[in-house]
């Protein structure tokens, strides 16, 4: 069997450590993030969906300035610009590295069907979507493209 997103420990944006054991028994929706893409207003609703279904969902937002160089802030701006600009209260990590040889394990782990068990895939942009389901296994990977609010999104989650 696949192993689980819980195995996972990652550094947070602010300082902290983000253990995803401690969301069992919840979905988690994965988004690499960035502040000047034009996905950007995706934020709001991806805050939307902490807000609304944080009872079962947490959103984790992963940084990173692989994709046009559009997360060039440190961790102090980052978290001030997610905050001010869009009320951000879900967990972010660290910034991170996605693309080349070696990506961050959590991103190494969503994109390899080897260690996920259910498919390969790329991230092509910031803001691509990665669903864990409840048992820590991928569900379902959405395109950058896709509003965190769209039906098929919404759908997946009360799947």
């Amino acid at each position: 069997m696949a192993q689980s997103i819980h195995t996972f420990k990652v550094n947070g944006l602010d300082g902290g450590v983000i253990d995803f054991a401690d969301f069992a028994g919840k979905k988690v929706l994965i988004v690499n993030v960035a502040s000047a893409c034009g996905y950007t207003p995706q934020y709001a609703q991806l805050q939307e969906l902490y807000t609304h279904f944080g009872h079962k969902l947490v959103v984790a937002g992963f940084p990173c300035n692989d994709f046009g160089a559009q997360e060039s802030g440190d961790a102090g701006e980052i978290r001030q610009f997610c905050a001010l600009r869009y009320g951000v209260t879900f967990p972010l990590s660290e910034k991170v590295r996605i693309k080349g040889a070696e990506p961050h394990p959590v991103y190494a782990w969503l994109t390899q069907k080897t260690l996920n068990g259910h498919s390969d895939s790329s991230v092509s942009w910031n803001f691509q979507k990665y669903l864990i389901n409840e048992a820590g296994q991928l569900q379902a990977v959405f395109p950058p493209s896709c509003d965190p609010l769209d039906p098929a999104v919404l759908a997946a989650l009360e799947a």
